[in-house]
């Protein structure tokens, strides 16, 4: 149990900083031996922070039901990303097996994150349809492992110069239908591992959900601080290890 619980924490807090969830569990399900059902023991954490995700942004939530414009491009980007996550599964799935994949997607990641240095005008506080589409084309490079969903889009938000707590909400409220259409996907995987592991997994749920309020708040804090160019540097730490020592 010990197990699925560090890699619940690990699942909290890289699920929302920007650092690859999904490459830290591909890393650490190689180095702790948990080799069966990878998709299935990813999603269930997942469910644990799109827990905290919801609890955590009820009030943005509320609000984007009550704008129908806004829930109309939330809409654009979540089909832009299932249609390409769709038509590409089983190509993303197998980057799941490849540590080096993960590691040269790290670089990705660090490459954009610490290019968000020079986005210094952030002048805009409404959503366009342009925005939408491109969010969401960059939103589905985040389903290989190694590159990070909140990284990606939070820079993506900035390269359009859409103010810091709007494009921090904004990235984190499309990621809901995200998680919950994966978890669909995979619904059968994670109904087939629960019936020798339902306390292992729950373990692993109920810290990722903690964990995971933890790192939105502290990531909030992050990005209205103008210091989201920090985490680069770790993944590129990351990327290295990877790339050098693991198989």
């Amino acid at each position: 149990m010990i197990k699925y619980i560090f890699l619940g924490i690990v699942q909290g807090v890289t699920e929302f900083l920007p650092v690859s969830s999904s490459g830290h569990l591909v890393i650490l399900q190689k180095i702790l031996g948990i080799s069966d059902g990878q998709i299935a023991i990813s999603v269930v954490l997942h469910l644990g922070t799109l827990l905290a995700l919801v609890i955590f942004f009820r009030r943005g939530i509320l609000d984007l039901l009550k704008n129908p414009g806004l829930l109309g491009l939330l809409f654009v980007t979540v089909i832009i990303t299932g249609t390409v996550g769709v038509l590409g599964k089983g190509f993303f799935e197998g980057l799941f097996s490849s540590p080096k994949a993960v590691g040269v997607a790290w670089l990705c990641t660090g490459l954009i994150l610490i290019f968000t240095r020079k986005f210094s005008r952030l002048d805009r506080n409404k959503l366009k349809l342009k925005d939408a589409f491109i969010l969401g084309l960059t939103q589905s490079l985040a389903i290989i492992p190694g590159i990070s969903r909140s990284g990606i889009t939070i820079s993506t938000l900035f390269y359009r110069r859409i103010q810091r707590e709007l494009a921090f909400t904004f990235s984190f409220l499309i990621s809901i239908p995200v998680i919950l259409g994966a978890t669909v996907l995979e619904a059968r995987k994670i109904e087939a591992l629960a019936q020798g592991d339902i306390k292992n997994l729950a373990a692993g749920f109920i810290f990722s959900f903690f964990s995971g309020l933890l790192a939105l708040s502290f990531l909030r804090l992050v990005v209205n601080r103008a210091k989201l160019h920090y985490f680069g540097y770790y993944c590129f730490i990351m990327a290295a290890v990877t790339l050098l020592f693991i198989k």
